[in-house]
């Protein structure tokens, strides 16, 4: 039986109101209605300017800078929702905050991932659309359902249909492999592993390339890019080991300070990120090109909204 009295209403935040546009054009709907401040010291404050009692609530945020407001003001709106008796409340979190916080790598660390996804839970969210997490473990920090989308379908169609030969997939360190394979097999590409060391955040060194690379068009998929050092390094590599073109994918552009530098001086070709978090209108070209995965949340959350299946959207054959 058909609940008519079920409805859907989406509602952006600040941090990445052009994916939020996006989604609810493809949804077919308007976006929701609510007035987000701040008073004079910096604390947010929310207001949904329309009711929003029975409804399911889908909230689309994405942790860029700064990150904390952005993850801050997302739970206030899950606040404001529930103390408004929305019916249910799902964060669409096209990126998720603190995901590199996954584990405690040295004594006395914190595991932040975890702290956000029990921040969310306590302020009130039933279920999240996530896009990439950095592990996916992270679903597993969760008692909600959590609905865990890839970019890797949409990266994987621009470069089919690119004109470039002889690809081979590159992971940039020996975590990301089997996200690595998983690309490969979908471009039908060799692979290739870099070996990667840290020896200070946002520093990356790379030791070895195994595989063959020489006279090679590379990808190399990671999940975002930060500061670019990885990335940057990792071109200077493979062009060193001889191979004849290197294009960067991943699915968080977050380009903090100096990745536009680093990569512009580079010797990669392009780097091709997604929408998921919002990137200055003045860096949009160069060797930056962004796609849009707008089309798969809007999908996600019509399938969570009518209790649908998600495991569709990652069939080969499935279309946007």
């Amino acid at each position: 039986m058909v609940d008519s009295d079920k409805r859907m209403m989406v509602f952006s935040g600040t941090s990445n109101p052009e994916l939020a546009e996006g989604v609810a054009k493809h949804l077919g709907i308007e976006l929701g209605n609510v007035k987000i401040d701040k008073f004079a010291n910096g604390e947010i404050y929310v207001r949904f300017l329309e009711s929003v009692r029975g409804a399911d609530v889908f909230l689309i945020q994405s942790a860029c800078d700064p990150v904390n407001d952005a993850i801050m003001e997302m739970l206030i709106m899950a606040d404001a929702a529930k103390r408004a008796s929305a019916r249910s409340i799902a964060a669409v979190v096209s990126h998720y905050g603190y995901a590199r916080q996954d584990k405690k790598s040295a004594a006395r660390e914190p595991i932040t991932a975890k702290l956000v996804a029990d921040l969310m839970t306590v302020a009130g969210i039933d279920k999240v659309i996530a896009m990439d997490l950095h592990q996916g473990q992270i679903q597993g920090f969760f008692d909600q359902p959590v609905n865990h989308l890839t970019a890797l379908p949409i990266l994987a169609d621009y470069f089919e249909n690119l004109p470039l030969d002889d690809v081979c997939v590159v992971s940039p360190d020996v975590g990301r492999v089997k996200v690595a394979k998983k690309f490969a097999d979908m471009l039908g590409a060799s692979l290739a592993i870099m070996h990667k060391g840290r020896p200070d955040h946002n520093v990356a060194e790379i030791t070895h390339v195994i595989g063959e690379v020489e006279d090679r068009t590379c990808i190399v998929i990671d999940d975002m890019i930060d500061t670019g050092g990885s990335v940057t390094e990792g071109a200077k590599s493979l062009v060193n080991k001889g191979a004849k073109m290197v294009y960067v994918a991943a699915t968080h552009g977050i380009f903090s300070s100096p990745a536009y530098d680093r990569i512009e001086s580079s010797p990669i070709t392009e780097v091709v990120v997604t929408n998921t978090l919002r990137i200055p209108t003045e860096r949009l070209g160069g060797k930056i090109r962004v796609l849009s995965v707008a089309p798969l949340i809007a999908h996600a959350i019509q399938n969570v909204y009518n209790d649908e299946s998600v495991s569709e959207l990652f069939d080969p054959d499935f279309q946007l």
